[in-house]
């Protein structure tokens, strides 16, 4: 993409994304309870993580030139337990969860129209009702959570995403906004 929001509005797009994933992942399976979005932009099925987001730019001065949406789904089947850091939401794949067998060229045709529904009212009506119903799909919404930032960790009540994207935790002593940070339950 060539985004023309200031960067912060750009990143936002990791909501967009972890909501096509979603729509298209209940498609394929006709299962919603199963799906839930963990902040800020895996899906999990089950409580597993069967799909992650990634997002690359390259600046232009202080704009986003070039931005890219990188997402990773295991559609037939899921890293070792092994591979992933011990307090880390376990892997699955669609596949050993549900039954369903996609290619990925199949699954793209569901989400590439779930992306396309979630952009145009991403740019049409900006950030609010992408976040209302990305809270509606948020995993351990109103309970303890762990955000383990670059330099510090908190422990709390995950009560909300914020107008910018950013994770809010009440803890013991204060409500924290987080922006970045590695969630674990």
């Amino acid at each position: 993409m060539r985004p023309t929001e200031p960067p912060a509005q750009v990143a936002l797009r990791s909501f967009v994304a972890s909501l096509a994933l979603f729509d298209a992942l209940v498609m394929a399976t006709g299962r919603p309870e199963a799906f839930s979005l963990k902040w800020p932009n895996d899906v999990l099925l089950n409580g597993g993580k069967v799909a992650g987001i990634l997002l690359e730019s390259a600046g232009l001065g202080a704009q986003v030139g070039h931005f890219a949406i990188g997402i990773g789904v295991n559609l037939i089947d899921a890293p070792a337990g092994a591979a992933i850091e011990g307090r880390a939401v376990a892997p699955v794949s669609l596949a050993g969860e549900t039954g369903v067998s996609l290619t990925p060229e199949g699954f793209l045709d569901l989400l590439a129209p779930a992306y396309a529904q979630h952009e145009a009212s991403f740019t049409t009506y900006g950030f609010a009702p992408i976040r209302e119903a990305w809270l509606a799909r948020a995993a351990r919404l109103g309970e303890v959570i762990t955000a383990r930032t670059t330099r510090a960790e908190y422990t709390g009540r995950f009560d909300t995403v914020d107008a910018d994207g950013n994770l809010v935790l009440s803890t013991a002593t204060s409500r924290e906004v987080i922006p970045a940070a590695e969630i674990f339950f």
